[in-house]
């Protein structure tokens, strides 16, 4: 009973908190006691406060049964990813440089949690600086992937993903420059969603007006990641580009049928990006799902001109903003990967920051201009299925080499700077039991659309349902 609990989606155990047929403290230290048996092969949660959760939990049963109003997610343990401030919590954006640091106050999606009920059992594991597709860093080493231990849990929201996929955490959050949310949940077979920029205000941030890096929920259901949006969504004056639609309209139910959808779906970005031939495979076979559910399905594809060049200069533009100060300062203690990267935004000119941003804004209008034909875009979340651990990156995909850490995202990477909403959804298994993710793709700012895409292809297969093996 113990494992089944940790492992129903977040919408039942929200409601059976609400209802009062389990307590807020029955169910964190059922969590608790399946962290303490089954993290320590994975990995995935690396600060813990065992007290400080039990003390939340009693001050929500309390207020539960003194009929105080309750948020949604009301009484349900949530996990922070460890490059996201936590009030007098240790963060450590997984950097020796910051091995001991505790924040004064939680940032804004840690604070909107709070505020929605969830009760904060700790931190979840990142690589250095949340800098790469794959979660290690020498503060605590690295998370392996729930269905095969010794393979990558993706990044860099890699121990969030496998706190889920194991039933640590029912809820967890994450952020996403070029793949984070979304590389992760396809490794360890859950939903992460890339939101609108501004649809998930960050805050504090230094760069305020960037669009290129969003945070975002993860769930084990694309219902469970519906109910957090509902609480992180909305606007804040502080965040220049956030939303003003507040998140309420994510908690609405989620269609099971699409009739008279109009989906296209790409192999491979329009030829720009190498594909495993065993992820291909696996989602080919899916395509027909969607046409049962009343959806009309045609191969296509966006024109994605340039959106290498923007991500990788914007990226680079940004990772010199951050990080080049303490790259050159303290080399020895920043991984070589982000010290290429923030010298590449160092030698970076005005010209070729303008040249970024007007290819940029091409890009987005030919978006635009394509989802007038197609309401959404299904493609591979990633090109290549999880790899061993030691591995920094993979080097090569089906032959191809690959020449950083970042070429080998590139189905996420092209997506990023368009401004569209981007979901991984179990996409189904290779037949030695690895997962692969299916990317579903919308028109700017239509997550909803997205999430009810995602919703009913999941009702139909139920790939998120098989659980690993621990």
């Amino acid at each position: 009973m113990t494992d089944d609990l940790c492992l129903r989606p977040a919408t039942e155990l929200a409601a059976l908190v609400r209802r009062r047929e389990i307590s807020a403290r029955e169910l964190l230290d059922t969590h608790l006691d399946r962290i303490e048996r089954v993290n320590p092969g994975l990995n995935a949660i690396v600060t813990l406060d065992v007290e400080g959760a039990r003390s939340a939990a009693d001050a929500a049963d309390v207020a539960l049964a003194a009929g105080e109003a309750v948020g949604p997610l009301h009484g349900l343990p949530v996990a922070h990813k460890d490059t996201h401030a936590t009030g007098s919590m240790r963060t450590t954006w997984g950097s020796p440089l910051y091995a001991n640091t505790v924040p004064a106050r939680d940032e804004l999606v840690v604070s909107r949690l709070r505020r929605a009920g969830a009760i904060r059992v700790g931190k979840t594991n990142v690589p250095e600086f949340a800098a790469g597709s794959h979660t290690y860093n020498p503060v605590f080493g690295v998370t392996h992937n729930p269905y095969r231990h010794e393979l990558s849990a993706g990044g860099s929201s890699g121990g969030a993903a496998a706190a889920l996929a194991a039933g640590l955490v029912p809820v967890a959050e994450g952020s996403d420059m070029g793949g984070s949310l979304r590389n992760p949940a396809a490794f360890c077979n859950v939903v992460g969603l890339r939101p609108t920029p501004g649809r998930v205000p960050t805050w504090p941030a230094p760069l305020g007006w960037s669009t290129l890096s969003v945070q975002g929920p993860m769930g084990r259901t694309v219902a469970d990641v519906a109910l957090q949006l509902s609480a992180i969504a909305g606007p804040d004056l502080r965040v220049p580009i956030s939303l003003e639609e507040p998140g309420a309209r994510f908690a609405a139910p989620l269609p099971e049928e699409l009739t008279g959808l109009r989906i296209a779906w790409t192999p491979d970005l329009g030829g720009r990006v190498t594909v495993d031939p065993a992820i291909s495979a696996v989602l080919m076979a899916q395509l027909g799902v969607f046409r049962d559910l009343g959806a009309r399905v045609d191969e296509d594809c966006p024109d994605l001109t340039d959106a290498d060049e923007v991500f990788g200069t914007l990226r680079a533009w940004v990772f010199e903003a951050l990080h080049l100060e303490k790259s050159r300062t303290h080399p020895e203690q920043v991984k070589e990967s982000i010290r290429w990267n923030a010298e590449m935004g160092a030698k970076l000119s005005g010209p070729d920051l303008a040249r970024a941003e007007m290819a940029h804004t091409k890009l987005y209008e030919r978006m635009v201009a394509f989802f007038e034909r197609y309401d959404v875009l299904l493609a591979p979340t990633t090109q290549v299925l999880p790899f061993p651990v030691e591995l920094e990156y993979p080097t090569e995909i089906a032959g191809v080499p690959q020449e950083n850490y970042l070429e080998w995202m590139r189905s996420c990477t092209l997506i990023s700077p368009t401004g569209c909403p981007a979901l991984s959804v179990p996409g189904g298994f290779t037949p030695d039991g690895l997962p692969v993710g299916l990317q579903v793709i919308g028109p700017p700012r239509s997550d909803r659309r997205v999430l009810e895409v995602g919703h009913a292809f999941e009702q139909a297969t139920r790939h998120g349902e098989r659980r690993p093996p621990l």
